[in-house]
């Protein structure tokens, strides 16, 4: 019998591909970086062959360093950014451009012109999202427009449209599906209905013959061409990263929230069966579909999506060159007693949650000529902490369901000072779990329960364990003094690019 889950986790800057046994334990993990491609400003791409090419690489990597076979691995679960679109032939399977990532700005006056129409309402009501280039949308409708013939291409039903769970499911095993939760980040998917919007994709002119069949996220997808792993495997699972980290952090009932520390930070809450409108510019969401024991269930969330964290430091690494490893940041933040009046809003690529300003950009604002890279070092991890506290607040005013604790996961979650100071400047626990890898761990989950590998989600919530224990030590004074200082300094930065 199959002991082990396969999961796949596709993400922004690197794919990776980690083996879990019954336990939940990683048995191991493999990892790869792709390039990240930025042809003007506000423009960000991928080649999605990179990211299939090193999707599989590392799959088949990690099989081959705990000698698995095809046949000891009982399910295949994905996990993906979010809101990336790709557009391909699906004939020869080839993209027919560069995919357009979640970060990138290009729509921004289209979501504008939408926004004059008087649309937002109805594309809030409909889908739970703003209106906002950061989701699939009026990323696909870009597409359409300037790929030369690719919208008569696309109505002729030559061409697929997907997000990334989309484009790995159509390499992996040919199928053109996405679940609900991915569907739920395109300003295309009725959050009532479960399903594409007629109304919707005529606003955006997007020709229903280019859309995937929309799936449950634990459910049957297919099977694994033998090809690439010697013999097929059962792909069972599919979720967007920040749902599948919700589920693998164990928030299965209301009110439950997480935190992820990524390229971007997201924070997600559990609001049960029945989406919750937001009245703060949160986003109400799909979490996850369960086909389990032949009935589907579907959990929603709200969620704010904060779009620079981790890569506010790749960005001290790269562009500034202050460090040289991202492990670097933390002892250089502690070695300074403060953050020197220095403050940092990292809106490289806009202000996410709850501000939603595509025109907002970074600054740096308090610097004298004491101020050292130290004093940078400490803002930016500050700066993470502070947009997770703006999203938080707008989420317990939507919710009206005070926070006990805030499980926390990604990258940056491993960095106590970040960890310590998030609890600080929110004035609740935020608690690591043992295992931090929970994205990659929900969407083995998810695969896991459509095959009888774990039997029940009260399963899985026994083997989430705590790690460390943040608990706040700031004075109320001084946490809404840090605050107002940290608005004061986004007020400067917003709406700068006219």
């Amino acid at each position: 019998m199959p002991e082990f889950i396969l999961a796949l986790d596709q993400g922004t800057t690197s794919s990776r591909a980690i083996v879990f046994d019954r336990r939940g334990s990683i048995c191991g993990i493999a990892q790869q970086e792709f390039r990240q491609i930025f042809p003007q400003p506000g423009w960000v791409e991928h080649d999605a062959n990179d990211i299939w090419q090193t999707q599989l690489a590392v799959a088949r990597q990690v099989l081959t360093t705990c000698h698995l076979r095809a046949s000891d691995i009982a399910a295949i679960g994905i996990t993906n950014q979010r809101e990336t679109t790709v557009l391909w032939d699906r004939a020869s399977g080839e993209p027919i451009a560069n995919a357009i990532v979640w970060q990138d700005r290009r729509t921004a006056a289209d979501c504008d012109a939408l926004r004059e129409r008087g649309l937002a309402p109805l594309f809030q009501q409909k889908t739970g999202l703003v209106i906002d280039a950061y989701f699939s949308g009026t990323k696909l409708a870009w597409l359409l427009d300037h790929i030369p013939e690719a919208r008569s291409r696309a109505e002729r039903g030559e061409l697929a449209f997907g997000t990334i769970d989309s484009w790995l499911a159509y390499k992996l095993c040919g199928a053109h599906v996405t679940d609900t939760s991915n569907a739920s980040r395109t300003l295309l998917f009725n959050l009532h209905t479960l399903q594409w919007d007629e109304e919707l994709l005529n606003l955006l002119q997007i020709p229903h013959a280019v859309l995937p069949q929309i799936v449950p996220s634990s459910g049957h997808i297919g099977h694994s061409h033998a090809e690439w792993f010697g013999a097929p495997i059962a792909i069972t699972g599919m979720a967007g990263d920040q749902q599948a980290a919700t589920f693998g952090q164990a928030c299965h009932q209301i009110g439950m929230a997480k935190n992820t520390y990524g390229t971007g930070c997201f924070m997600l809450m559990n609001t049960g069966s029945e989406a919750t409108t937001s009245r703060q510019q949160l986003l109400s969401t799909v979490g996850w579909t369960l086909d389990l024991e032949r009935q589907t269930t579907t959990s929603y969330m709200l969620e704010g999506s904060v779009f620079m964290t981790g890569a506010t430091i790749q960005w001290l690494r790269d562009g500034l060159g202050i460090i040289s490893s991202s492990d670097e940041i933390e002892p250089l933040a502690r070695s300074v007693p403060d953050n020197g009046g220095v403050l940092l809003v990292p809106a490289f690529a806009g202000l996410g949650a709850p501000y939603w300003d595509a025109y907002a950009r970074g600054a740096l604002f308090g610097m004298t000529r004491g101020t050292t890279k130290a004093h940078i070092a400490r803002a930016a991890l500050e700066s993470i902490a502070y947009q997770s506290a703006d999203v938080l607040q707008a989420m317990q005013a939507d919710a009206s369901i005070p926070l006990s604790e805030l499980r926390v996961d990604g990258g940056a979650a491993r960095n106590d000072f970040l960890m310590q100071f998030q609890a600080d400047i929110l004035g609740v626990p935020v608690i690591r779990p043992t295992i931090t890898e929970t994205t990659a761990l929900g969407a083995a989950y998810l695969a896991g329960l459509a095959t009888g590998f774990w039997q029940s989600r009260d399963e899985i919530a026994v083997q989430w364990q705590i790690e460390r224990h943040f608990d706040p030590l700031m004075t109320q004074s001084e946490r809404e003094d840090r605050l107002h200082l940290w608005h004061r300094a986004v007020f400067r930065a917003a709406n700068w690019i006219e």
